[in-house]
């Protein structure tokens, strides 16, 4: 999951979709089977298993506010100053590089579905705030950060931070490992490379 103000708050900016800025909260940004040595299979028989967005019709109105997009979409017209993000092409791009790769147990209503269900089972923003830890711009310990997920959830959590236009480290995702059928939460693997120091900026959306 990620939190939107990080996304937004570098060199490259952000953009809302049409259906306005997304809530002040952490988002999906995707879900995707690992290898235990922390790679991952990626573009699997997309030919074969296209993304087919009336699959998920009835889960769009969950989607479009646990799972939007910030990147800005490119506009064929030269003179549109009205850019704005595209959730389709986001949750397109998400099932074809790893929704395909699980397809042999979710499908794709299954893989929207899951993952919009497990963002629901873990609140990350009332479990930081809870513990002191809120969206104001201040620096605050990645210790504290994961020690407060791990007292709520039972698991530690994977932490990466990006950089803002200053040069500031600040939150960027937090990463949650499940089970193989994608139900519940357990205790990674392998977690990804940190990229954070001891105390980074968690920046206001």
């Amino acid at each position: 999951m990620k939190w939107p103000g990080s996304f937004c708050d570098t060199n490259k900016g952000c953009c809302f979709p049409p259906t306005g800025k997304p809530a002040s909260n952490f988002s999906i940004h995707g879900l995707w089977p690992n290898f235990s040595n922390g790679s991952y299979p990626f573009d699997c028989n997309i030919d074969q298993n296209p993304f087919n967005q009336s699959k998920i019709t009835d889960l769009i109105p969950r989607a479009q506010i646990s799972w939007p997009s910030l990147a800005c979409a490119a506009s064929n017209n030269t003179n549109d100053t009205n850019t704005s993000s595209d959730n389709t092409k986001f949750w397109k791009h998400e099932w074809d590089k790893h929704g395909t790769c699980s397809d042999s147990i979710l499908d794709q209503h299954a893989y929207f579905e899951f993952s919009l269900n497990l963002k629901d089972q873990v609140d990350l923003l009332q479990i930081l705030q809870y513990n002191g830890i809120i969206p104001d711009g201040e620096l605050y310990c990645v210790d504290s950060i994961a020690q407060a997920i791990k007292e709520a959830i039972g698991f530690v959590p994977g932490i990466t931070c990006n950089t803002d236009p200053s040069g500031n480290n600040q939150l960027n995702e937090i990463y949650l490992c499940v089970d193989n059928l994608a139900t519940k939460f357990i205790e990674c693997p392998i977690l990804p490379k940190s990229t954070c120091p001891h105390h980074i900026e968690f920046p206001i959306f």
